[in-house]
C-alpha cells in the first residue's frame, strides 16, 4: 500500500518530480503519482484530497512551476506533512516556485525542498525520513542509503587525493 502521494501540476513538472520516486523505489516505498492541477483541473485535486488519508497516505509531495500553488493547495486539505518541489520551468528558472512555495501564510506550512531534480532527490528522501519516525525499516533504509552516499564520497576521494 502506498504511503507517499506525489502529485504534479502538469507533465511537464513530471520528468524532474520523478527523481522523488527514484528514490522512493530505491529505498522500497510504495507511492502513488498524479496530475492534478491547482489552477485547471481544482476539481480533480479536491476529490483527490478528500480521499487521500482514507487511503493511507501519510506524507505528500507536491511539485509545480511557474506560481506553484500546488503544495500550498494541497496543505490546506490535509494535515499530513507536505513537501514542496519547485519546478524551474518558467523564464525565472523556479526562483518563482521557490518564492510562492516556501512563502506559505502560518498556520498552512509545507516543507520546501531545493529547485528542480535535486530538490526532487532530498523530497524522496526528507519523505523517507518522515515515515522513518513510525516505521522503524525505513529508517533503517534511509540510514543504508546514506552510508552507501558517504561510501561513494570515500571512493571518489580515495582515488583524486594525493
Amino acid at each position: 500500500m502506498a504511503k507517499v502521494a506525489i502529485i504534479c501540476g502538469s507533465d511537464s513538472d513530471l520528468e524532474k518530480a520523478s527523481e522523488a520516486g527514484t528514490v522512493l523505489d530505491e529505498l522500497g516505498i510504495e507511492y502513488e503519482l498524479r496530475i492534478a492541477s491547482a489552477h485547471r483541473t481544482p476539481e480533480i485535486l479536491t476529490a483527490y484530497m478528500d480521499e487521500i488519508e482514507d487511503r493511507g497516505i501519510e506524507v505528500v509531495i507536491a511539485a509545480a512551476g511557474w506560481a506553484a500553488h500546488l503544495p500550498g493547495v494541497v496543505a490546506s486539505f490535509t494535515t499530513l506533512p507536505v513537501i514542496g518541489i519547485p519546478i524551474d520551468s518558467s523564464c525565472l528558472n523556479g526562483l518563482d516556485s521557490l518564492m510562492s512555495i516556501v512563502q506559505m501564510p502560518p498556520g498552512i506550512p509545507v516543507a520546501t525542498m531545493s529547485i528542480g531534480k535535486g530538490g526532487a532527490r532530498n523530497a524522496g528522501i526528507y519523505a523517507a525520513s518522515i515515515l522513518g519516525i513510525k516505521y522503524p525499516e525505513i529508517r533503517e533504509s534511509v540510514n543504508n542509503f546514506r552510508q552507501n552516499l558517504k561510501k561513494k564520497v570515500m571512493k571518489a576521494a580515495e582515488k583524486h587525493n594525493k
